[in-house]
This record gives C-alpha cells, sequence and structure tokens, in this order.
C-alpha cells in the first residue's frame, strides 16, 4: 500500500452516498489503505452519534455533517473533490487528470456537471423535503429530471472524446464521477441508460475494474445485508 509506515488515513463514509463513493474509488486507485467509518445518514448519525466513541466528535471532524471525511493525521478534509484533488497531489500515481489540457477542462466540466448539476438534486435532505412538501411522486419526477438533464449533457460532452473510459483509454477524475452518479441512477433510481449509449459505454468499463467494483455501495461494511 502507498502510505504503509504512517498512520492510517481515516474515512467516514455512508455506504449508499455517491459522494463517498467517489472517494472509496479515488483510494483504491492510489492503492492507500483506510480506516472505514460508518456514519448511518438515515439513522442521522451524523447529528446524533448515538452514544458511538467512534462518532462523538464528528461535528467537530464536519460540522456540515455530511459525508465523506477524510483525516490524515492532523489534516481534515470533509468534500469529496477536495479529498480527491488532495489524495493525487499526495499520491501523484496514477496521475487523475491528464497531461492534454483539453482533455483536463472535460474531465473538470464533467465533474462539475455531477458535483453540481445532478448530485445535489438527488441528495437525501432535497428529496424529503420535496415529499413531505408536495408528494412522493413529484419526489421521483424531480430526482429523475435532475438525472436526465445531465446525463444528456455529459453524453453530448464525451461522445467526441470516449475511449474505454470518459476522457481516453486511462482513468481520470471524470470516470471517478460518473461511476458513483450512474450506479445510483440505475440501481437506485431506475434511470434507463439507453439514451445515453456512451456514459453505458463506459459504466460497462468499470465493471472490469477491481478499484470501482470493490468500492460499490452493495460491498461496504455498512451496507444492509442482502440475506
Amino acid at each position: 500500500m502507498a502510505n504503509s509506515g504512517v498512520e492510517k488515513l481515516k474515512l467516514y463514509s455512508y455506504w449508499r452516498s455517491s459522494c463517498a463513493h467517489r472517494v472509496r474509488i479515488a483510494l483504491a486507485l492510489k492503492g492507500l489503505d483506510y480506516e472505514y467509518i460508518p456514519v448511518n445518514l438515515l439513522k442521522g448519525d451524523q447529528f446524533d452519534p448515538v452514544y458511538r466513541f467512534d462518532l462523538q466528535d464528528f461535528k467537530k471532524i464536519n460540522p456540515m455533517g455530511t459525508v465523506p471525511a477524510l483525516v490524515d493525521g492532523d489534516v481534515v478534509i470533509n468534500d469529496s473533490f477536495a479529498i480527491i484533488m488532495y489524495l493525487d497531489e499526495k499520491y501523484p500515481e496514477p496521475p487523475l487528470l491528464p497531461r492534454d489540457l483539453h482533455k483536463r477542462a472535460v474531465n473538470y466540466q464533467a465533474m462539475s456537471i455531477v458535483l453540481s448539476g445532478i448530485q445535489p438534486h438527488q441528495n437525501l435532505p432535497v428529496i424529503r423535503l420535496i415529499e413531505e412538501k408536495i408528494n412522493a411522486e413529484e419526489k421521483t419526477v424531480w430526482v429523475n429530471n435532475a438525472i436526465t438533464k445531465g446525463f444528456t449533457a455529459l453524453e453530448k460532452q464525451l461522445v467526441s472524446c470516449a475511449g474505454k473510459h470518459a476522457t481516453g483509454d486511462e482513468i481520470y477524475l471524470a470516470d471517478l464521477f460518473l461511476a458513483p452518479q450512474i450506479h445510483g441512477a440505475i440501481n437506485r433510481f431506475q434511470i434507463n441508460m439507453e439514451p445515453y449509449p456512451t456514459l453505458a459505454k463506459c459504466y460497462e468499463s468499470y465493471n472490469d475494474l477491481p478499484a470501482f467494483q470493490n468500492a460499490v455501495p452493495e460491498k461496504q461494511p455498512d451496507a444492509p445485508s442482502t440475506n
């Protein structure tokens, strides 16, 4: 492991969080060992740790009460994008951004569409609020609209530059954001990927990569048992 011989990283995570999912992929790609500390967002662990000693100071770690949060010795980082960039600069191999400036910009653009244009609209507090204020049916419409709009933009943006993956044959930043978003869209929101062949092809490629497959929500220690 790349961080052998030093204090183990700590990742505060929730199995179904797409934001935490991105970071788990980054850690796996970098070959970094870490301690997984689950934060059950549905039960409100982020606000009330229910006497769990390992979560007593979580609001000090992240005052926003969200995951992921990464602790690297005295360094604490809360935002998934900031965590991934921190890891990429501290552990530069394999690089998560291409040298080519145009491809680098495309990676940033794809990341931004997921980070600000899709994922926030499907956050648990948002969809709960819509369900409470309006109804469950409108919640579904809201989420589907956000994903459809974002995927349509991503498909148009990536169709001319995709290879095996989003921006060529190497794994880069865009892939770390696409994989969790597509996984959630298919498995959580039953989105049909037929209108997005480029995205679907990228998603298929991730299924062959252990770093991606080991990071999926269903394989996390806090995922509900299927037995």
